[in-house]
């Protein structure tokens, strides 16, 4: 396995294991002003982009536009778990030779724009843009939890990179 697949699938037990936190009607509970989204709504907006991702990879057109926004995952969390469950089975399979192929990616990045923009990639940087985007939205997922009283590990939704820059400042 390459280790930006590794990292996507440490990414997805993250996931894994907050939703062996979380009970059904909390995962799709929407939380009060000012967030008025629930954890399942964020958590399946984290997988839509990896599933884009898988869907896009076989034919070189990753549309992170063209999400499914399935509300089943935003709703029934043992589907979203089988879901994640899925994505890294997948991702086990993308060895570093796959993930060096080109693709063209399609995404909607601004606002005066009608027209999504195109622009060439490989599969690696696809996957580590969710991996980055998944980290992201657990920050979020993690503001949600604390609203809701719902308690995460101290390293969910914090970015590789600022673990690494902790871990380094407490040694010293």
């Amino acid at each position: 396995m390459s280790s930006l697949a590794k990292a996507a699938e440490d990414v997805l037990k993250q996931g894994l294991v907050l939703l062996s936190e979380l009970d059904a009607e909390t995962y799709a509970l929407v939380a009060p002003k000012p967030y008025n989204a629930s954890l399942g709504q964020h958590y399946r907006h984290v997988l839509d982009h990896f599933l884009c991702l898988e869907a896009g990879a076989a034919k070189g057109i990753i549309d992170y536009d063209n999400r499914i926004r399935d509300p089943r995952l935003e709703n029934d969390i043992e589907y979203a778990r089988a879901v994640t469950e899925h994505l890294i089975r997948i991702f086990k399979n993308y060895g570093a030779q796959f993930l060096e192929e080109p693709c063209v990616v399609q995404y909607s990045v601004g606002y005066s724009q009608s027209d999504p923009a195109r622009m060439l990639s490989v599969l690696e940087r696809e996957l580590a843009f969710c991996a980055g985007h998944a980290v992201h939205h657990y920050a979020i997922v993690r503001l949600l939890c604390d609203a809701l009283g719902v308690g995460v590990v101290p390293e969910f939704g914090v970015a590789p990179s600022t673990l690494k820059h902790r871990m380094a400042h407490a040694a010293n």
